[in-house]
């Protein structure tokens, strides 16, 4: 390469990050001041990096198949620092594409503000007072539920992490679980500043105080005396799962409602965010969040049978060890569970092909179900070999998919990759329900097999807080329209 290619590549380099850095204190008032969350085709550029910025308009070039770059979401988003926003989700990527391909003349100050004129309406509250959110349970899908709820804090107006209901461990039980919220072997550090207050026994997360309770018996707890109220209370124990053993969560002074982060049982409603949300009616005071398997894969199910149907077809997800299995042989009360996690691929069942009768009734009876738990700590993987109702192509499938991913109301649920060097380490992190590898999907005719990743830890806790979110009233219109 020559010295001025050279030169000019890191040139290149240097003006983006500078433009991203101009960047950040916007994107942090917006989302402060006026609770608007600034996106680039889906990925949020709140509480992001300058590197984190520059990957999102990177992916968005690579799925588009066209430039885009921080040099002309900039502009736009400079356009909208000048509004007087109320709360929503502004995708600055997608107003640059229109912006671009509309051709026009219009300066781009009046383009935007024409594009979010129904915003523009002055900063306000999307709820009256913020919305307490107690966690049940602190485990692995407790801590990573802590981590969304503090970090989507904003100006405090929203939901508020108010406390953490476990059994007492040891006399320095409130600093190892600190430590656990700080620390995590999977998902790293926690992005912020943690202390504890030993006088309040509490976790003082980015100011946040979370106040841990001890209990063997939810009826027992008063969180009145906490000062919460009207609480958004959700279980991640798995302990109960049908309404009688749920409904104890009610008896405690100060909880309104109660979720269930695992499938429920007998006729308790489980939603898959994105895909049945009209179960989330103001009447249910219980609701389930279905399990990791069943998010990824009923929204591509959904997706598939609205444009292909779907005849029948066979679910596998070769899933990562969770708590539930043996570190080394043991006993254990299920079959095969008992083997070491760590070291064996051990097949067992799994309800997510039944459960995805509950969130989509026209696929009832059409789809069988297995599982492999295999020797790795988070990030799963379902494979959907299904018979369609026509004939399609990889071509018109994938296409079909990405689009569905870029813009549709299935856009939070379902991601898609074209890399053809992706493994399961590289989805650690990832926000939605389920990433669809394109370059493994496979067409024969009627017969298709695609291939979702999750991660089935963050990626559910995610699907999760988007469910809370709208329990709560607490739901972002979408821009651009």
């Amino acid at each position: 390469m020559s010295s001025s290619k050279e030169e000019q590549y890191f040139k290149d380099w240097k003006s983006r990050e500078a433009v991203a850095e101009s960047m950040l204190p916007v994107i942090g008032r917006l989302y402060r001041d006026h609770g608007v969350v600034t996106t680039v085709y889906g990925r949020s550029l709140v509480n992001c990096s300058v590197i984190d910025i520059l990957k999102a308009h990177r992916f968005a070039r690579q799925i588009l198949e066209n430039e885009i770059s921080v040099r002309e979401t900039a502009p736009v988003l400079e356009a909208m620092s000048k509004l007087e926003l109320a709360s929503a989700r502004v995708d600055i990527g997608k107003l640059t594409v229109r912006y671009q391909t509309q051709g026009i003349d219009t300066d781009i100050d009046t383009f935007v503000r024409q594009e979010l004129s129904q915003i523009n309406t002055g900063k306000a509250a999307l709820l009256s007072e913020p919305r307490d959110i107690v966690l049940y349970g602190f485990g692995r899908i407790g801590r990573l539920l802590a981590r969304i709820f503090i970090e989507q804090t904003g100006g405090g107006d929203k939901l508020r992490l108010r406390a953490a209901v476990v059994r007492r461990g040891s006399k320095d039980d409130l600093i190892k679980r600190a430590s656990l919220l700080r620390r995590d072997s999977v998902h790293g550090f926690f992005k912020g500043t943690i202390m504890v207050d030993e006088e309040e026994n509490a976790i003082i997360a980015n100011g946040n105080m979370i106040k841990l309770i001890y209990t063997d018996n939810p009826e027992d707890v008063d969180y009145t005396q906490y000062g919460i109220k009207d609480a958004i209370l959700i279980d991640n124990t798995g302990k109960w799962r049908d309404r009688e053993g749920l409904s104890r969560h009610l008896k405690a002074k100060g909880i309104s409602r109660v979720v269930l982060t695992a499938p429920g049982k007998g006729d308790l409603p489980n939603v898959v965010y994105g895909v049945n949300n009209e179960l989330l009616r103001d009447e249910e005071e219980i609701i389930t969040a279905a399990s990791c398997t069943t998010n990824a894969i009923v929204p591509v199910l959904k997706a598939v049978s609205d444009q292909f149907g779907i005849a029948h077809g066979h679910v596998e997800t070769c899933h990562s060890y969770t708590n539930d299995q043996n570190l080394i042989d043991n006993y254990h009360n299920k079959n095969r569970r008992g083997r070491g996690a760590p070291l064996n691929m051990v097949i067992t069942e799994t309800g997510a092909a039944k459960a995805v009768a509950k969130a989509l009734p026209e696929l009832t009876g059409k789809l069988t179900g297995n599982a492999i738990r295999v020797p790795t700590p988070n990030v799963s993987m379902a494979i959907l070999n299904l018979t369609l109702e026509r004939e399609t192509t990889v071509e018109e499938l994938n296409r079909y998919l990405r689009d569905v991913s870029l813009d549709s109301p299935l856009q939070n649920q379902i991601d898609y990759t074209n890399s053809p060097e992706v493994v399961s380490s590289d989805f650690v992190g990832s926000t939605y329900a389920g990433v669809v590898d394109s370059l493994a999907t496979i067409v024969n005719g009627e017969r298709c097999v695609l291939y979702v990743w999750y991660d089935n830890e963050y990626g559910y806790s995610c699907q999760v807080v988007r469910m809370v979110e709208q329990m709560a009233g607490l739901e972002f219109s979408t821009y651009p329209r």
